[in-house]
């Protein structure tokens, strides 16, 4: 049973108006992510994947990432739209969060402009920022959408939302 969307009000964008299958687009947004009192990544260069029922997930390219920090792990996930994903430890000084970032090493053909982008969970870190907007992260603890205030759901993960 799907949920009753939230109306959005101007300046707001639904979850329930993206596209399935996912889609990618550009964005001109400062993204920033914060791990053990370091900015571990800042662009203006982002893209973002949206998604029917999930917040934008957000793509850091690589040359805007501390990737020094990155430590490739051996878990690899298999995504219907996006491909072959390779997840990686976060690792700063003495903090270290397992599976915390991912890229697609191998992705579909509509992804293929994320393969050098890396995404990283809200939650595990210590703050995430779109536009010097605090991010929450997307509930449920798999997926990695980034919700702000200009956007609403219900989203897919958040409690009561099973099966759909």
């Amino acid at each position: 049973m799907k949920p009753d969307p939230i109306p959005p009000k101007p300046g707001q964008e639904s979850v329930w108006d993206y596209p399935r299958p996912a889609c990618l687009q550009d964005t001109d947004k400062q993204i920033r992510v914060i791990f053990n009192n370091i900015v571990l990544a800042e662009t203006n260069k982002a893209k973002r994947v949206l998604e029917t029922s999930h917040p934008p997930g957000y793509y850091i390219p690589s040359e805007d990432i501390k990737l020094e920090h990155l430590i490739e792990t051996p878990k690899k996930t298999w995504c219907e739209w996006k491909g072959l994903c390779q997840y990686y430890d976060v690792s700063v000084g003495d903090k270290r969060v397992t599976h915390a970032a991912w890229r697609y090493i191998q992705p579909t053909t509509n992804f293929v402009a994320i393969q050098e982008y890396y995404a990283f969970y809200v939650s595990l870190m210590d703050a995430c920022y779109v536009n010097d907007e605090l991010v929450t992260p997307q509930p449920g603890g798999f997926y990695g959408g980034w919700i702000t205030s200009d956007i609403v759901g219900p989203f897919k993960g958040s409690p009561g939302t099973m099966g759909w």
